[in-house]
């Protein structure tokens, strides 16, 4: 992005053209053109969301282009990858958030390569209210592990999110495996909440057999948006 510096005042008017990562393109009656933070033209910085329809969220399909994640093999040798349904179950998270007026922001919408640390940097840089990322699970052996667990590294609203997040899980057909302290660079080198959600064991077939489905993503789509919604009520308190 090619930033210009504008001063404005309260007396100025522009035009919004664009957006992107928080930030928003603008046209001044002299045709002159800029980039300001979108939190300076609410006069808010960094602000604490009340609800989702205030909230900038940043979602984040694990994984990507040249690294395929985990992988489920059947008995045909036919490999499915981790990075196609991270992205699959990432599209639908966005799709519901937007529905209740959340500003969704991914750190990758199609099948390609992003780096760990670009990931978080992307929810400071828009100062996100929450950063999620999505994963699934692998066990060293074929069908040793299942079910769901969602990770925290930093305490405070990190862990209150990944709690609220979390206590919706409850509802799903593979086990609830709770919340758990997480060492992965994308929540640790992170400043905003953030949480990392392992929605179940990509090679085992039971687990496998869920997450394929569109109707289990739906399902977890509808989860976090609940948690979610809990979470900013908590903040507001």
């Amino acid at each position: 992005m090619d930033y210009k510096r504008i001063a404005l005042t309260k007396s100025i008017h522009a035009q919004v053209i664009g957006q992107e990562n928080g930030w928003y393109k603008i046209r001044l009656a002299n045709n002159r053109t800029g980039w300001v933070a979108s939190w300076l033209l609410n006069d808010k910085t960094n602000p604490k969301a009340s609800s989702l329809a205030e909230a900038t969220i940043v979602i984040d399909p694990g994984h990507g282009g040249s690294d395929s994640g985990a992988e489920y093999k059947n008995s045909t040798k036919k490999y499915y990858m981790e990075k196609t349904y991270t992205l699959s179950l990432a599209k639908k998270v966005a799709k519901d958030l937007q529905a209740k007026g959340a500003r969704v922001i991914m750190t990758r919408n199609t099948d390609r390569y992003v780096g760990l640390s670009p990931r978080p940097k992307l929810a400071e840089s828009s100062h996100a209210n929450a950063f999620i990322s999505f994963h699934f699970d692998s066990s060293p052996s074929a069908n040793e592990g299942t079910g769901v667990t969602t990770y925290y590294y930093h305490t405070g609203a990190s862990k209150r999110l990944a709690s609220a997040v979390n206590k919706q899980f409850d509802n799903l057909p593979l086990r609830n495996n709770g919340i758990d302290f997480g060492d992965f660079l994308v929540i640790r080198n992170n400043t905003q909440p953030a949480i990392l959600c392992e929605m179940g064991y990509i090679n085992t077939t039971k687990d496998f057999r869920q997450i394929r489905r569109a109707g289990y993503q739906a399902r977890v789509a509808k989860d976090v948006t609940t948690g979610l919604e809990n979470y900013f009520k908590e903040v507001q308190k």
